[in-house]
């Protein structure tokens, strides 16, 4: 297995520097910034832990999808690799809100199923997401390939404490930001419907009184 805290001083390193304003600076000192993030979280503090310990303990391991997606986030922040287009982007967001929604309120108790065991005889559940892997290949999402293929191999090769498929897939991070941003810019879209929706039209005869 891996040890936790490689994973969890990567966590700390990569959200802080996706949270950072870094925009304006230079892309070669961007990495620096990733560096120099990753080697503070390393550093414990007085009470022994150090901060990505401290995060860990209020997050838990991550999913193997949320380690992905943000290393392709900072691998767009570095200059590494190009942004997605919206549609690719809008796909990643309904594949693990659906998937949020699925598994998290019948895990709180919503409903008669019992969703979360499913990941511990996941044959059904991996055939599943082999169909939803090949949509995606097909859309030509290749992000959302590697990440639900990559969960599943991490899962296979039991890279994880857990022994559950979905700890693999989703957590409630990626969950709630996926949800987050399919409603926010769906609200967003529709004030810009209304707005254009109560812009009048101008006339072919304005301006020619």
């Amino acid at each position: 297995m891996i040890p936790i805290s490689v994973q969890s001083c990567l966590s700390f390193a990569l959200l802080v520097f996706l949270l950072l304003p870094s925009g304006r600076l230079p892309q070669r000192y961007r990495a620096l910034l990733l560096i120099g993030v990753l080697l503070v979280g390393m550093v414990p503090l007085p009470g022994g832990l150090s901060l990505a310990g401290y995060l860990r303990g209020l997050t838990d391991e991550l999913s193997i999808t949320a380690m992905l997606w943000l290393l392709a986030g900072a691998a767009l922040r570095l200059g590494w690799t190009r942004g997605r287009s919206a549609s690719a982007t809008w796909q990643l967001w309904s594949v693990f809100a659906v998937l949020g929604v699925v598994l998290y309120p019948a895990s709180m108790g919503v409903g008669m199923l019992d969703t979360y065991s499913w990941g511990y005889s996941p044959r059904s559940l991996i055939v599943l997401i082999g169909a939803l892997t090949l949509a995606l290949l097909l859309l030509g999402n290749w992000l959302g390939v590697f990440m639900l293929t990559l969960a599943t191999l991490a899962f296979t090769l039991d890279i994880k404490a857990s022994e559950n498929y979905w700890d693999y897939l989703i957590d409630p991070f990626v969950a709630l930001f996926a949800i987050a941003m399919l409603l926010g810019n769906a609200v967003g879209a529709m004030r810009r419907w209304r707005r254009g929706a109560l812009t009048p039209v101008p006339q072919l005869d304005d301006g020619l009184d």
